[in-house]
């Protein structure tokens, strides 16, 4: 069993404070709630944090790197409850190795009306990982942390309507949108971040925003 981490206990401390950005603050009503486990550990090569490679043939967000996670079920209970079973059923995570730490504020994301709430956990038990659910997810990465902070890994993403975010280059994936904007600030939140070009600015490549625009992303 590890200990959880000066870092990320910091984080936890101050979770609720995290400032929202405008476009991802929720409405006052509708949506529907969804949440995502942001599972850290400690592998091989250090710190890391678990992601997803969703499947290019699943139903949400096809081909985008992402926080395993779902929509809240009425047997859940809550977001918590639902992000570690999303977690034990695409990547076959154990709930009981996972100590849960805080929740981040709740997101919305309006292009599919979801209001999100990530769940901070540390990984006390590590097990072996997979992709349990091949119809969702084609591929499981435990992401060491000093890639993600990088500076040689790090740019700025521009979509066609202008919007421009955070992004990283990872295990050969391209992390951006929700799940980048998540992790840049749960990165400088917890003092991990190293300074980079936010100058650096690269289009969305074509083929990945085919898959985003046949999905409603």
């Amino acid at each position: 069993m590890t200990q959880v981490p000066d870092w990320l206990d910091r984080l936890a401390e101050q979770a609720q404070r995290i400032r929202v950005p405008r476009y991802l603050r929720p409405p006052a009503r509708g949506g529907r709630p969804a949440a995502v486990l942001m599972l850290f550990g400690e592998g091989p090569l250090g710190p890391d944090v678990l992601l997803i490679q969703r499947s290019s043939r699943g139903r949400r967000h096809a081909g985008q790197p992402a926080f395993p996670g779902g929509g809240v079920d009425p047997d859940d209970g809550g977001p918590i409850q639902a992000a570690l079973r999303e977690a034990e059923e695409e990547t076959g995570v154990v709930p009981g190795g996972v100590r849960v730490l805080c929740s981040l504020p709740e997101l919305y994301l309006d292009h599919s009306d979801n209001r999100v709430t990530p769940v901070v956990a540390w990984w006390q038990e590590p097990c072996e990982v997979h992709a349990a659910s091949p119809d969702e997810v084609e591929s499981v990465e435990r992401v060491p942390l000093a890639e993600l902070v990088d500076p040689g890994n790090r740019i700025a993403l521009r979509h066609p309507s202008g919007f421009t975010g955070p992004a990283f280059r990872v295990r050969g994936m391209l992390v951006w949108g929700f799940t980048a904007m998540v992790l840049d600030t749960v990165l400088r939140a917890g003092g991990l971040e190293r300074p980079w070009d936010p100058g650096r600015i690269e289009e969305l490549p074509q083929d990945v925003l085919n898959l985003a625009a046949r999905n409603g992303a």
